[in-house]
């Protein structure tokens, strides 16, 4: 049994699709922060997690530490918050849903995100 199990858990984690980016502005839906917005950091797609600039703040006791300049005390930093729980915000300051559509220039086709609400396109290129 324990052989079995040892297999398992060797195998690769299935990774969380998400539309949501780095640096994209999102507004946190649900939570202890529900209503927050701020600029996401940092993707975690093997959790389905994103950190956010300012949302889930925690405390950690930090030595201090001479030789690399840390000094010790309580230091203040995010958490991160999973990724259902926030939602993109549009230019105009609105939520909304993240949608897909393909767009043409110049002869060369790509995929572009785009605002479900208002249809305004995500990506910055």
């Amino acid at each position: 049994m324990a052989g079995r199990l040892a297999q398992r858990h060797n195998q690769p984690k299935e990774t969380i699709r998400t539309k949501i980016r780095k640096n994209d502005t999102v507004k946190v839906i649900a939570g202890r922060d529900k209503g927050k917005v701020g600029r996401v950091l940092e993707v975690n797609r093997e959790t389905g997690r994103v950190l956010v600039e300012g949302v889930m703040m925690s405390k950690k006791h930090v030595r201090p530490n001479p030789a690399k300049g840390v000094k010790g005390g309580i230091a203040e930093r995010e958490s991160t918050i999973h990724v259902s729980n926030v939602m993109i915000v549009t230019a105009d300051g609105k939520t909304s849903r993240i949608g897909a559509k393909t767009e043409t220039v110049g002869g060369k086709t790509r995929r572009v995100r785009v605002a479900v609400k208002t249809g305004e396109t995500l990506d910055k290129k």
